[in-house]
């Protein structure tokens, strides 16, 4: 049988030497209609140069196909090669034949038009949908990958959305036209698990019904177990060895593979938590009962509501602990964080934080370390930044401060001279660690920090982590959605829904034993790498509303004990 994608010696440059300057070197690889091809490897391997000049899209990049095939059946059975095809062709392929879903929606998503404007035009073209039977599929498709308030969030511009929504997003008008070949380019990086679980359900269901074919990029292997046929693994721009999914996951041949697959953070439901560290008689952060709301909707000058971002939500954070938030995006664990920072306005409660040792006690290292650091900047002043900002000169014990920091994140001391373009994005990451140890700070707040990693540099950061709380006694709010890294590093875990904390309490406890619905319905969408051809059990109870009316204010919440320091919200009965 005629693949539906034959790529032959596929080979990709940039530059005015495309030749000289390749990153993709003789790739080739066979796709059967119906069937799904991880393509697996760290930064810079080249699976998403290869993925991109399927469908000629490296073209706009500066890259260059400088020799190879790119053969795809079209859907009257010729044979298309994409790699010589011209634009008006190529045109006509992409969206409709050939689907593309991108690993950061910011960028893809027009930042003036609203979310059902976009999704609408994508049927537009597509289809030729338009008026009330655009709305009416777009909003159905907003369902489908789990939207909660999908009717109010057409009227939503993307920055009015969390990272995951945005990526949903992306993944609608992806699935708009249908494509008989869907290319994913780390999809799901941004998702918590259970939405994760559910976009993966999603694709399976799409592919099951209209025997559409997939490429899937992503580091995730464990992701890639449920729902690889095959397996292409990429380092240095080849493709180092690829077989059946079962065959690379269970005999791997290649070094490399054998490397990644060790990489992997394993969850294993609490049982590999930390046993480090000693409670501390009084926390440094105390979060008492916060609340932040966002007005939404104008009448008379007046607010209709407000979005209910978070919602009395307590805890507090001993010196030389970390607790970790975990939760769906848009659930409020982030808008917690940056109350913390007074980077969003609190509309009640209290938080006290701070032991005096610093005018800054806390400090934050963000997901995207390159969109955190400013690229005219090198790092010398980079580092600098937050002391001069503070008051302080750029002198001699300034400068030892940095070179002792750079020394400390495992930075060479000739990196003060470099940009951050310069840097991979391991190190990118420890830099803006290394910044915001500039202050001598008492708690660092980790939003997703690691989740743009490889998994190797992963592991390497997150060790880094440990080390530096244990020297400084730093205490760690690390907010994040992959329960095999939340339990490498957590001493508890608090567990957000709906912007409430729903159980709170140590980490062993918690992953081991969940006892709130929402706890277990995350714990059991973790992907695990012994979990083949999953069918991926994905329960399907929305998320519940965030919009409330003008005057709402939410019944007092009762908890029950669970154990030792280890509580849960009692769940509405109704």
């Amino acid at each position: 049988m005629t693949p539906l994608l034959s790529v032959r010696d596929l080979r990709v440059g940039f530059g005015q030497d495309p030749e000289a300057n390749e990153v993709v070197r003789g790739v080739s690889f066979d796709l059967d209609a119906g069937q799904t091809l991880a393509i697996v490897g760290e930064s810079g391997s080249g699976k998403s140069v290869s993925a991109l000049s399927i469908n000629r899209l490296v073209d706009f990049g500066g890259g260059r196909i400088t020799d190879g095939s790119i053969e795809f059946t079209r859907p009257d059975g010729t044979i298309l090669d994409l790699a010589q095809a011209d634009e008006k062709t190529l045109r006509g392929i992409r969206g409709r034949d050939i689907g593309m879903i991108f690993q950061e929606p910011m960028t893809s998503l027009n930042p003036v038009r609203t979310i059902g404007w976009q999704i609408e035009e994508a049927f537009r073209l597509s289809k030729g949908l338009g008026g009330a039977a655009a709305h009416k599929v777009s909003l159905e498709v907003l369902e489908r990958v789990r939207i909660p308030d999908a009717a109010s969030r057409l009227a939503y511009y993307p920055h009015q959305l969390s990272g995951g929504m945005r990526q949903r997003i992306m993944i609608a008008m992806a699935l708009a036209a249908s494509p008989r070949l869907l290319i994913a380019d780390e999809p799901t990086t941004a998702l918590d698990v259970t939405v994760q679980a559910q976009i993966m359900a999603l694709l399976a269901e799409l592919r099951a019904e209209t025997g559409m074919s997939m490429i899937f990029i992503t580091h995730d292997i464990g992701l890639v177990a449920g729902i690889a046929d095959r397996i292409m693994v990429m380092q240095s721009g080849l493709a180092v060895e690829q077989d059946r999914a079962d065959m690379v996951l269970d005999h791997p041949r290649h070094d490399y593979t054998r490397h990644l697959l060790r990489a992997v953070p394993h969850f294993t439901s609490g049982k590999s938590v930390r046993d480090d560290g000693a409670p501390a008689p009084e926390p440094i952060v105390r979060v008492e009962d916060l609340v932040v709301r966002f007005p939404v909707g104008k009448s008379w000058f007046k607010p209709k509501g407000a979005i209910h971002a978070v919602d009395g939500v307590s805890f507090d954070l001993a010196p030389g602990e970390t607790l970790a938030i975990v939760g769906e995006s848009g659930c409020g664990k982030s808008t917690t964080a940056r109350a913390l920072l007074n980077l969003n306005s609190k509309t009640g409660g209290q938080i006290t934080a701070g032991s005096g040792r610093s005018a800054h006690p806390i400090q934050m290292v963000f997901q995207d370390p390159f969109a955190s650091l400013n690229p005219r900047l090198n790092v010398e002043a980079l580092l600098a930044e937050p002391a001069i900002a503070d008051g302080r000169r750029l002198d001699a014990a300034l400068r030892e401060r940095m070179a002792f920091l750079l020394d400390r994140v495992g930075l060479p001391a000739d990196a003060l001279t470099r940009y951050p373009h310069q840097f991979s994005g391991g190190q990118r990451q420890r830099l803006c660690i290394a910044r915001a140890l500039m202050l001598n700070p008492d708690v660092v707040v980790l939003d997703e920090a690691v989740s743009a990693l490889d998994v190797s540099v992963q592991a390497k950061v997150l060790e880094l982590l440990i080390d530096l709380q244990r020297e400084f006694g730093l205490a760690y709010l690390f907010i994040s959605h992959d329960m095999a890294v939340v339990e490498r590093i957590a001493h508890r875990v608090a567990v957000m829904y709906a912007g409430q904390i729903v159980e709170i309490g140590k980490a062993r406890a918690v992953l081991s034993t969940p006892q709130h619905t929402y706890t277990k319905r995350l714990i059991a969408a973790v992907p695990a790498v012994e979990r083949r051809r999953q069918h991926f059990a994905v329960d399907m109870t929305q998320v519940p509303s965030l919009v409330r009316p003008a005057g709402y204010e939410p019944p007092p919440s009762r908890w029950r004990e669970a154990g030792d320091d280890h509580r849960v919200r009692l769940e509405d009965t109704k």
